[in-house]
């Protein structure tokens, strides 16, 4: 059975841990996770998993504010569905630089704002199926399935995991 503390661990890995003292470093080895796991350890706790994901929400947060537009320069192959400035990227752009604000708002309390983590886990794995499809009903466009599309379900399912459910946040909001 995959642990989803192993799976949020590895969708992570290049992230950084934060100390109780809050510094950064660097994630234990795979074989200190594995080893946690197996003998039956929380890889984390719920105040160190909020940790995380405020750390993804302010990462997701700025690569939606200024990271998508140079993606779409550097490997249109697999970020720009138009050619040149199309009214679609404009928008799109638009878009998910504001919902990139509103994830960097929600990083200073990840628990007080779930509905918008939630919605952007959701939103991200319905926009990336519709785009996982077009891109193979349409041959120019296979790209996408290395780029956008994949990155949009690596959002979902680091958000996914490391955002605590309705009753486990009610716990850690009490305890923090």
């Amino acid at each position: 059975m995959l642990h989803p503390e192993l799976l949020a661990f590895a969708a992570v890995r290049f992230m950084y841990t934060v100390t109780p003292a809050g510094i950064f470093e660097p994630w234990p080895s795979w074989q200190q996770a594995r080893e946690h796991i197996l003998e039956g350890e929380q890889l984390m706790t719920a105040t160190e998993r909020t940790n995380y994901l405020r750390f993804a929400l302010v990462l997701v947060g700025l690569i939606f504010i200024v990271g998508i537009y140079p993606l779409t320069i550097i490997w249109p192959s697999g970020w720009s569905w138009h050619t040149g400035q199309s009214d679609y990227l404009q928008m799109i752009l638009g878009i998910y630089a504001t919902l990139g604000v509103f994830l960097l708002r929600a990083s200073r309390n990840p628990l007080a704002h779930l509905s918008l983590i939630w919605f952007t886990v959701w939103s991200s794995i319905v926009h990336g199926g519709i785009m996982a499809v077009q891109s193979l009903a349409n041959s120019e466009h296979m790209g996408h399935l290395w780029g956008d599309v994949l990155a949009l379900f690596v959002v979902a399912v680091v958000l996914a995991v490391l955002t605590p459910r309705v009753e486990a946040a009610k716990l850690v909001s009490v305890r923090v």
